[in-house]
């Protein structure tokens, strides 16, 4: 009886991480599409519904600092970081959830202390149904086995896996107009990406495929098993792609973490894999050139007020002066 109760709480436990998880997949994402976010610091400006010939449209919010104006008006120009889950970024009234990554205030604060020079946020929207389709990393799959392969495709990727065509897109299309618009530094030592679980895997993968754009990516709580359950085959597809894919060290930064609780807790033996990869090629952690961080952070689970609370981390290993 005492193993009955304790299997149909681990269950309960499950459906609850899916419910969580899935949730910004679907409606509730979208609820306040045309409504700005509200932030304490600096403002939002929106690319509403911006077009693209390789994936659904999207509203792309673009924050800019407090001092934005005066900056731009000495001829100051900006480090940029381009972030998933655009509509969870700013303002927790806002989010399904009610939680939001504050981006705004750690920001601001790093800027006004000087650890980092004057920088631009660009938090691209995700795709609702799709956003497991455009956010898991397409070329996982060709290492996949068959029947893993078509499992994924057909129970997370919609039977559409899209990474390589949104990829093209924040490349081909958004940083372009980006770069127009505003004052940016537009070198890939002064671009970042960065992103929470499936939206650290996707950013992972847009270091790897496109090294000349992006100096660096970070990755919270990174969602190396692909699924919402343990298993080898999609971690071990990972690893094969990294092992022949990762972007050389010079030039690049990569941040990695995870915490301990909820959906979490299943990622340790994962990352510390990932991790001894990304040493493998030549990656170090110590000393002048430092350019990878990993962590984990007890206690923590998988959710934005964990992602703000650690938010400064990532962003001064990245751009820090």
């Amino acid at each position: 009886m005492r193993y009955a109760h304790s299997l149909i709480a681990f269950f309960t436990s499950v459906l609850t991480l899916l419910a969580s998880a899935l949730v910004p997949l679907g409606g509730h994402a979208q609820q306040s599409a045309q409504a700005l976010p509200q932030t304490e610091t600096g403002r939002i400006e929106r690319l509403a519904h911006f077009p693209s010939q390789y994936v659904d449209a999207r509203h792309v919010d673009v924050w800019l600092p407090d001092n934005f104006e005066s900056l731009k008006a000495a001829g100051q120009r900006f480090n940029v970081i381009y972030m998933h889950d655009g509509q969870m970024l700013f303002d927790a009234k806002m989010t399904w959830n009610q939680q939001a990554w504050q981006v705004d205030k750690t920001i601001t604060r790093l800027m006004q202390s000087g650890q980092i020079g004057p920088t631009l946020v660009v938090g691209v929207w995700n795709n609702g149904k799709y956003r497991h389709s455009e956010y898991f990393p397409q070329k996982f799959l060709q290492h996949l086995l068959p029947g893993p392969r078509q499992l994924q495709l057909e129970a997370n990727l919609q039977n559409k896996p899209q990474a390589d065509a949104y990829l093209r897109f924040l490349v081909e299309e958004l940083k372009p107009v980006i770069d127009r618009q505003y004052p940016t530094l537009v070198g890939p030592d002064h671009t970042v990406v960065m992103g929470s679980s499936m939206g650290g895997l996707i950013s992972v993968y847009a270091l790897n495929e496109y090294p000349h754009v992006f100096g660096g990516a970070a990755g919270l709580s990174t969602h190396w098993i692909g699924r919402y359950e343990a298993n080898s085959h999609i971690p071990l597809a990972a690893y094969v792609y990294l092992r022949d894919h990762l972007a050389p060290p010079q030039g690049h930064k990569i941040y990695q973490d995870h915490g301990t609780t909820e959906l979490d807790a299943l990622y340790a033996p994962y990352q510390n894999f990932v991790n001894q990869i990304i040493r493998d090629k030549g990656y170090v952690e110590q000393g002048a050139q430092t350019n990878f961080m990993t962590r984990v952070f007890d206690g923590t689970g998988h959710n934005e007020n964990a992602w703000a609370a650690r938010l400064e981390i990532p962003v001064l290993f990245l751009l820090g002066k």
